[in-house]
């Protein structure tokens, strides 16, 4: 299996980072050629992501690692139920424990809030997306986490697609300006999408013909009317999508306002690590030296 070079390198720093000169605890304390078996559960109700990188910390760590995954990446699972199942070196499993652990609860930790946040909106329409609030270097895992966890990404950096924001429109010297100016470079034909805080702001880029538009920190019934004014529009109308200081309380009724997309930073940048447990069911020296 070829892994992806950025999740190879970023799994050497975490191994690097964690086992430094060596995992001394378990060189003294297990012998070298002890095998054995264990399982990675879940200790509560969770949704799972990072079943790849996990496996690939241990297939790391020692390449004759038996890793089975016994669920599938976005599954939905209660405690107790086996993530994974581990063979081989005791050594090995035990020396990638952490560092896979860590990957597996973070991730894990963000699908089931997305789901949370997905099952929140079920039945409006509106699509709940990340942001590019992400830790650096696990934006590839996180933006994965989020769509086993029942969300959409929203651009994955800078580069593949535009989002003018209020800093941008001062810098630029107003919305209309700062629109120009993309068109005239935007070679590439990447979507467009301008943020806006107030209805005049709404009106003044309706014009312009945008693929998409933000509302930004809008109370529900300044963004009703927000949606109702880029609805008139037509079937060709921007997409819209509403952004600022959601929560689980909070976003069914910005759904309800007959948005299109609610993006929630949140999900990458504040959702708490699930509970998962490695558990040793069985060491071949244990086994022999039981029987002295």
């Amino acid at each position: 299996m070829n892994e992806d070079p950025n999740l190879v390198r970023l799994i050497d720093l975490a191994l690097a980072e964690d086992v430094g000169a060596g995992d001394w605890t378990t060189e003294w304390t297990v012998d070298p050629g002890a095998e054995g078996k264990a399982v990675i559960v879940a200790k509560e109700p969770l949704v799972v992501s990072g079943i790849g990188a996990a496996s690939a910390v241990f297939r790391k760590v020692d390449r004759a690692l038996l890793v089975t995954a016994e669920v599938d990446e976005g599954a939905a699972v209660e405690p107790e139920a086996v993530v994974l199942r581990l063979e081989g070196s005791l050594r090995a499993i035990l020396i990638g424990e952490r560092v896979a652990m860590n990957f597996l609860g973070h991730l894990s930790g963000i699908a089931t809030l997305t789901r949370e946040y997905a099952d929140a909106v079920a039945g409006t329409g509106a699509r709940i997306m990340d942001t590019r609030k992400t830790t650096p270097g696990w934006r590839m895992l996180e933006k994965a986490a989020v769509r086993a966890g029942g969300g959409e990404n929203h651009r994955f950096g800078l580069h593949d697609m535009i989002l003018v924001k209020d800093n941008h429109l001062v810098a630029a010297g107003g919305v209309r300006r700062a629109v120009e100016k993309v068109r005239d470079a935007n070679r590439a034909g990447l979507k467009v999408e301008v943020e806006v805080t107030t209805l005049d702001q709404l009106d003044e880029v309706l014009p312009l013909g945008l693929d998409r538009i933000l509302l930004d920190n809008m109370d529900p019934g300044t963004m009703e009317e927000a949606v109702k004014r880029i609805r008139l529009l037509g079937p060709d109308r921007p997409l819209v999508e509403a952004s600022g200081n959601m929560s689980l309380s909070s976003v069914g009724r910005v759904a309800e306002t007959g948005v299109d997309l609610i993006s929630v930073g949140a999900l990458t940048h504040s959702a708490p690590s699930a509970d998962l447990s490695l558990r040793v069911l069985s060491s071949s020296m244990n086994l022999r030296n039981s029987k002295r």
